[in-house]
């Protein structure tokens, strides 16, 4: 087994997309590490109570379908681009329009096993109230974990 937050060997490229399958996407490189995000802008972007996802360098994230159906959205204070497609609303990734290398996918938007599993969470203090945080014995954070 692998150390750290990787598990096993993985078939490249890895493969995923949107729900309706319109936007597809390729990875040459497994993700480096995964972590749960607490943040109040990924429970409202999701409807959950944090967003799982894996952090790769996007300079390896091609897309092979769907640029057209791709959207993007920014708050206004800053933070990442969030990425989803136009057509049926999927959570894809979020990007750093500043730096290229910084970028997540969403795990469930990969087709298979990314070979990454969560290692940390992160934003704590915003966590939700209505869902209590599992002693998993993840790397925690209250604020945004540092890269």
């Amino acid at each position: 087994m692998a150390s750290g937050s990787e598990v096993g060997a993985v078939d490249l490229p890895l493969r995923g997309g949107c729900l309706c399958g319109a936007v597809r996407f390729e990875l040459d490189e497994r993700p480096t590490h995964a972590g749960y995000c607490h943040c109040t802008r990924c429970q409202r972007r999701t409807g959950t109570a944090a967003s799982a996802q894996a952090r790769i360098d996007g300079r390896n994230l091609r897309l092979t379908a769907g640029a057209e159906s791709l959207g993007a959205w920014r708050h206004p204070d800053g933070g990442f681009e969030k990425c989803f497609c136009t057509r049926c609303g999927a959570h894809l990734f979020s990007r750093n329009p500043e730096d290229s290398t910084q970028m997540s996918v969403r795990m469930a938007a990969f087709d298979s096993d990314p070979g990454v599993r969560p290692s940390w969470r992160a934003y704590l203090a915003y966590a939700a109230s209505w869902e209590p945080i599992p002693d998993d014995g993840l790397e925690r954070h209250q604020e945004g974990r540092p890269r």
